[in-house]
């Protein structure tokens, strides 16, 4: 039962939270995108090529393939409050530490150590989302925790680029590592109402994760939790949808130049719409899912909005039928509308489903699988594109790919039931 003493917390203050898990979560991508964004400078000075170079991005995501789901289990003994905050130090500090490599190997490294470091940033966002916020208003908050990637990239662009051309490439990994500094106070203060002893706002709402009376259910295992249906459907969900986005997010350049033959001076025209649509897709899918016009998770509106987002995403197969490199980066963006749309939804799905004291663990299951997505599927386009001699067979592929996965999750069996484990115990940020 609801304890006299408790009261929900002010809405300002719940979304204050989101607010600032989002600018973590930029945080975080500032630090992983400097290497991208000054790597010419980086190769040059170490006399990196480009084989090497494409290990040190595959040793972040292979790092942060390993490191998420442990670090789900950590935050979740941890809380996210402390566990958000422990992480954004120890990685600003591995991130600051790049402006002392010397060497291939000391950067291999380094980029290993801040995929393990970075590994708690997702768990961490979304389990102070669903603690701070009711059901209803979650949806839309996942949707703008998704933006935080393409702000943090477009920070990185820009804020490394100018700090390597002043003082070179290890004032540029130094200065972007200070952004951290700046952010942790800021969670510390925004964090420091929800406590160990407040329910969270559903229970206090009579929402989704409202405390049921008579006992508690017996907590379930991290095990049981990660394996159960929910998680592994959505993992499938992400599998099918992370190499989509990782191609417009990423190839985007290199096919207007390879494919198109635009110079390399005018591409950056051409590279805003897909991440802003990739923003406008989860925050808008993310408000459309939280007007709730039916009762739980399994409510039509919620499968007409997936499949809504899957038709999106897979326009992708569509742009060889393009005829102008306009049309495709218009295709580009529309297809990545859809894919916020789906990160949004399949994350807020399988964490209405799973205990709250097991929320990190299922968050940091869903950013493994994006990490695998990306580690198996970037040699493997890359492969395709060689093969082929084009980006046609590539792109069919990746968009089609969305089809059948955002099918598997919608008609998994064994997921219109209450969520593994019962009723949540009370929160820890």
């Amino acid at each position: 039962m609801r304890s006299p003493s408790a009261r929900e917390p002010a809405p300002t203050a719940a979304w204050a939270v989101a607010a600032v898990a989002t600018l973590g979560m930029s945080v975080s991508y500032v630090d992983r995108q400097t290497l991208a964004a000054i790597a010419p400078s980086v190769t040059r000075a170490l006399s990196i090529d480009n084989t090497r170079y494409g290990w040190l991005l595959g040793a972040f995501s292979m790092a942060y393939l390993i490191g998420a789901p442990t670090a789900g289990i950590v935050v979740d003994r941890l809380g996210a409050r402390r566990g958000f905050a422990a992480a954004v130090v120890v990685w600003s500090l591995v991130a600051g530490a790049h402006a002392l490599a010397f060497s291939f190997a000391s950067l291999f490294l380094l980029r290993v150590l801040l995929g393990a470091a970075e590994a708690p940033s997702f768990p961490a966002a979304v389990q102070a989302i669903r603690r701070a916020l009711p059901g209803a208003r979650r949806p839309l908050a996942y949707g703008l925790l998704f933006t935080g990637s393409s702000l943090g990239a477009i920070v990185a662009a820009k804020l490394a680029v100018g700090l390597d051309a002043a003082y070179g490439f290890r004032g540029a990994f130094a200065g972007t590592a200070l952004i951290g500094a700046l952010w942790i106070p800021l969670w510390l203060v925004v964090t420091r109402r929800f406590d160990r002893d407040r329910p969270p706002a559903s229970a206090l709402a009579g929402g989704e994760d409202a405390e049921l009376e008579g006992p508690p259910a017996p907590r379930p295992s991290w095990a049981a939790v990660v394996t159960s249906a929910p998680v592994l459907r959505a993992v499938v969900a992400v599998v099918g949808s992370a190499p989509l986005m990782m191609f417009v997010l990423n190839w985007t350049a290199k096919y207007l130049v390879d494919a198109w033959h635009v110079p390399q001076h005018d591409v950056s025209a051409y590279l805003v719409a897909p991440p802003l649509l990739f923003d406008l897709g989860a925050v808008g899918f993310g408000a459309l899912a939280s007007r709730r016009p039916d009762p739980g998770p399994d409510g039509p509106t919620r499968w007409r909005l997936l499949a809504a987002a899957m038709t999106l995403a897979a326009s992708l197969a569509l742009a060889p039928l393009t005829t102008s490199p306009a049309g495709a980066i218009a295709l580009f963006a529309v297809a990545a509308s859809g894919g916020g749309g789906l990160y949004v939804l399949v994350t807020n799905d399988m964490l209405s489903r799973v205990p709250i004291e097991r929320t990190s663990a299922a968050g940091g299951m869903t950013a493994a699988a994006q990490s695998l997505a990306h580690v198996v599927a970037g040699p493997l386009v890359g492969w395709t594109i060689d093969r082929t001699h084009g980006h046609d067979a590539a792109l069919v592929g990746l968009g089609v790919a969305v089809v059948p996965t955002t099918l598997a999750f919608i008609a998994w069996p064994g997921v219109r039931r209450p969520a593994v484990g019962g009723a949540p115990s009370a929160p820890v940020i």
